[in-house]
């Protein structure tokens, strides 16, 4: 053995005995720690000690806001008021309570919390030499490790929570264990009183009926309310992350029944919730048998030779991907079966999808295979948690102190009702779906992808669009949703509402206005910023602009089709029964 064949990791081992070792390390390294969490960590500490000059700038900036908050202390224990030193960020709710303000102790405490979690996050974030993903990546952990151990989230650290057992002589706490159990039978911290709501009942109430059921999906036409309706179907497809009705959830808030008022037949996806029986599905499958199908559908029972579709979040990207598949098979686009298209809130390229990418790694895609084998299916519920993580504040811990330290019930809301009742994913097509596109983001790559015998690119479509996205949108961010205007070749609508991904779109239009958005069309290769810069902002829902869009699409005025036809007759009244299984 020479001295080149030594490696310090290894030890004194011939070399194919060492890489074998380091690759055995590697394989632990990343099933103990599939998201690099550690690594990123470890990497940022040897980062600083390589750049001592740097890290003295920041060692300095941490004495200073000690220094500052040291004076605050002194200020505060001597009785007297003093501004805070470390400003809580508007939007940030747990420290609402007077309390945090007027008492000295709180105030030094939230401080002191305060000041520690801006700095480790800031050094985390500018560490210097390492690459921005890492940089993104250790951010986002530390900041969950930090509002984890916010004193906000421990009963003797809590001074509301310590008052309200105190008010009501321990009754709030009782009721916070009871509210703690129930939620650890379901296995989710609840979110919203769920007792209220029922689909079929008071969520998902537009009438309509079933008309095709397959493996897949099932197909439900709604019920005209017009004496005449437009001779161009328009159908939905819905993401099968999650159930349809968000469209449909109630009188006031359907967009399904809003487009039945003027004079649609609509049809809508209500997508299976899959076990392990599906877990060979495909994606080819959710696109032939379930995209595919319901235009088929729509075209035999209206007897129209086109329709306008839609596609909601990761039903926009089937519907994108369909799309292209369309464009290989048809030449002329008077002969293709869909005559517009539009996108509700759509990643297709997913080079920048937000703060989910810190899950995107191979090595957290490994984790992911793995609880998918298991099992044959990737439950609702980790999927649900994943997209919680990204606002943890919010969607965690706020739910954490009311249910348990203070002993709440949370209100109801149809939204968050929805948002809990999760569907699974069926293996195959969900590993597919996470390595092809968001890990290796093929679908922007001109024929990388073969869906159903042809290699789809998207610059091959023409059909004119409508794509919108929501501002504050941290699932499929607004910015990245806007790159599809510069790859499809037909005419093309951007408009951006305010809010975020469910309520920038479930987003009718009331008196006064509750939202606004931005329309125009794009031009060249103008960016997402240059493109709102030229838009004038409109106050009102987006729904009435995109209704006055969809028009010159709709055709003419005819008479309302039967509920199905002799070939997709008539299975069940909607809301159906795919979306009552759990």
């Amino acid at each position: 053995m020479t001295a080149r064949d030594f490696n310090p990791a290894c030890g004194p081992l011939d070399r194919e005995s060492c890489e074998r070792l380091m690759s055995l390390q590697h394989r632990i390294g990343d099933a103990l720690d599939p998201f690099g969490v550690s690594t990123t960590i470890l990497r940022a500490q040897q980062a600083w000690l390589a750049h001592p000059k740097e890290l003295t700038d920041a060692w300095w900036t941490f004495m200073a806001d000690l220094s500052r908050v040291q004076s605050h202390l002194m200020v505060r224990a001597t009785g007297l008021a003093a501004p805070d030193v470390i400003d809580v960020k508007p939007d940030d709710a747990r420290w609402s309570d007077p309390v945090w303000e007027e008492l000295p102790f709180w105030d030094i405490t939230k401080e002191w919390y305060l000041m520690c979690t801006h700095w480790l996050q800031d050094a985390l974030y500018q560490t210097p030499g390492l690459p921005e993903a890492e940089r993104s990546r250790g951010a986002f952990w530390i900041r969950k490790w930090l509002n984890a151990i916010a004193p906000t989230n421990f009963f003797f650290l809590n001074p509301v929570a310590m008052r309200k057992f105190s008010e009501s002589n321990g009754e709030s706490l009782i009721r916070g264990l009871n509210n703690l159990i129930q939620d650890m039978r379901e296995g989710d911290i609840s979110m919203t009183d769920k007792r209220p709501f029922q689909v079929g009942s008071n969520l998902a109430t537009t009438p309509g009926a079933v008309v095709f059921r397959n493996r897949v999906l099932e197909v439900i036409q709604y019920t005209p309310t017009t004496d005449q309706v437009r001779a161009v179907p328009l159908v939905i497809i819905a993401p099968w992350i999650n159930k349809y009705y968000i469209l449909d959830l109630n009188s006031k808030k359907s967009l399904v029944k809003h487009f039945v008022d003027q004079g649609f037949t609509v049809f809508i996806t209500s997508w299976c919730n899959p076990g392990a029986d599906m877990a060979d599905a495909t994606f080819d499958d959710y696109v032939v048998d379930g995209i595919d199908k319901i235009i088929q559908v729509a075209r035999s029972v209206t007897k129209s030779d086109q329709v306008n579709a839609v596609g909601y979040c990761l039903g926009g990207t089937g519907l994108a991907i369909y799309m292209a598949w369309l464009a290989k098979r048809y030449d002329k686009i008077d002969d293709m079966p869909v005559k517009s298209w539009t996108l509700f809130t759509t990643l297709t390229d997913f080079a920048r999808p937000g703060d989910v990418e810190v899950f995107i790694n191979e090595a957290g895609l490994q984790a992911i295979d793995r609880t998918i084998d298991q099992k044959g299916y990737l439950d609702g519920k980790e999927m649900a948690l994943t997209f919680r993580m990204l606002r943890s504040n919010s969607l965690i811990w706020h739910y954490w102190v009311h249910n348990y330290l203070y002993g709440e019930t949370p209100p109801a809301f149809d939204v968050l009702f929805w948002n809990v009742d999760t569907t699974r994913m069926p293996g195959e097509m969900h590993k597919y779906y996470l390595r092809e596109f968001y890990l290796q983001n093929k679908l922007i790559q001109p024929n990388a992808l073969n869906i159903a015998g042809e290699k789809i690119n998207l610059r091959d479509i023409q059909v004119p669009l409508y794509a919108v996205g929501a501002e504050e949108d941290h699932i499929a961010p607004w910015k990245q949703t806007f790159s599809l205007m510069g790859l499809v070749s037909g005419p093309k609508t951007y408009t951006l509402s305010t809010s975020g991904h469910i309520l920038g779109i479930v987003n009718p239009p009331v008196n006064p206005p509750k939202r606004s958005y931005w329309s125009g069309i794009p031009k060249g290769n103008e960016s997402a910023d240059e493109w709102r810069a030229k838009q004038a902002k409109v106050s009102g829902s987006w729904w009435e602009h995109w209704t006055d869009w969809l028009t010159p699409h709709a055709g003419e005025w005819v008479k309302p089709p039967t509920m199905g036809n002799r070939t997709y007759k008539k299975l069940v009244d909607a809301p159906g029964t795919y979306v009552l299984v759990k």
